[in-house]
């Protein structure tokens, strides 16, 4: 029997396995020499931005929002189009989530959306580069004229991607990657955080590293002896080890190859759903260079469910991304309730995604095509009936 396909898997060759076992035998299994070369060959993806690699990408917003400031009183606008992170990690440091919804045609935060969600209060507006394709950025920023507020970018999707030519992780104050298996390359667990002020960049470094300071300059008692270190601000230990850096830096080298496989996977998909009733392919804006992270396609009549259990029963892992953030309990606790961003609730009613990841080969593509189209058909038949 054919296997269960995934929506998503990790590429790791022998090179990667090598680099991680040249790190084994060394000294520094972590906070040493491999942190800083892959913070370093980040900063290449990220137009020189400078980064500080974290232990996941939830951590990485958590320290994101840290970095900014984001406490008790402050509002935070997210696009509820998304991982619940996105959100949870700024009501964890005490912050007040406020919903915007997203664009009918990229489902990235609405720039509009957002400008009617800030207020005084707003710390920071979370934009999400769903699917890998980016946020309207430029208009994002016309949005929060007048705003104290840091705009960021959540780009767990679209490391590698680019915005009017723009890289990602230059068009944000923040911008927050992730490096679980199913993204555009892995470190196992991990994620990174770039910011434009290095101060910003600092203070993320700082609450990473569990608020340490060891800088003789910055101690309050700077002659207490050698080993002397303190913590003038709480923080965690969101460090990324050597040994997990090691296989980042060998899965970077191969981004550029990840994303064109992608690129084709995804040329491929939108030739074969173009003349397929019943589904809509996801959408690109002529000013995006989007790196795929995801083939969201949007299944129509109500069928969503129909086709995901046929699909599955067929092996082929599709899934759905992702439920609205505030229909969450945890939120509909807090009072949030539905309704209150229409574009995503239709969007998330039509929702799957379909393989994708630079493994699938044109053969299992295929089987998926084929899966989505019996799956599609079955239904038409049966109500015909």
């Amino acid at each position: 029997m054919t296997g269960m396909l995934p929506y998503g898997r990790q590429s790791v060759t022998e090179e990667d396995i090598a680099a991680v076992a040249d790190v084994l035998r060394g000294d520094w299994l972590t906070t040493g020499p491999q942190v800083d070369a892959f913070e370093a060959d980040l900063a290449q993806w990220t137009g020189g931005v400078g980064v500080t690699t974290v232990s996941n990408g939830t951590a990485a917003l958590h320290v994101a929002y840290a970095a900014a400031g984001v406490g008790p009183g402050d509002e935070v606008v997210v696009s509820p189009m998304t991982f619940v992170a996105t959100a949870s990690s700024a009501a964890a440091l005490g912050a007040t989530i406020v919903f915007a919804d997203v664009e009918d045609e990229t489902f990235c935060l609405d720039p509009a959306a957002a400008a009617d969600a800030v207020t005084s209060r707003t710390r920071v507006v979370a934009a999400v580069d769903y699917a890998g394709h980016p946020a309207d950025y430029d208009a994002l920023r016309k949005a929060m004229v007048g705003s104290d507020a840091m705009l960021l970018a959540d780009a767990a999707h679209s490391i590698g991607g680019t915005y009017h030519g723009r890289p990602v992780g230059s068009l944000a104050d923040l911008t927050t990657f992730s490096f679980f298996p199913t993204k555009n390359l892995t470190t196992a667990e991990g994620g990174a955080v770039a910011a434009l002020d290095p101060a910003v960049l600092k203070r993320a470094r700082r609450f990473r590293t569990i608020g340490l300071v060891r800088d003789r300059a910055e101690l309050r008692c700077p002659d207490e002896g050698g080993w002397h270190q303190e913590v003038h601000e709480f923080g965690l230990n969101y460090r990324l080890p050597d040994v997990l850096c090691a296989l980042g830096r060998s899965q970077l080298r191969r981004l550029g190859e990840f994303k064109a496989r992608r690129a084709a996977l995804v040329a491929r998909y939108d030739e074969a759903l173009a003349d397929l009733d019943g589904v809509l392919p996801p959408n690109r804006k002529s000013w995006a260079d989007p790196v795929w992270h995801l083939y969201p396609i949007r299944v129509l009549d109500g069928r969503r469910r129909e086709v995901y259990d046929r699909m599955r029963a067929a092996g082929i892992g599709v899934q759905v991304n992702y439920v609205p953030v505030y229909w969450h309990p945890v939120f509909a606790d807090l009072g949030y309730r539905r309704g209150s961003c229409p574009v995503a609730e239709s969007f998330y009613s039509q929702q799957l995604s379909l393989p994708l990841y630079p493994g699938l080969s044109d053969a299992d593509q295929d089987r998926v095509i084929d899966a989505l189209t019996a799956a599609l058909r079955a239904g038409s038949v049966r109500t015909a009936a």
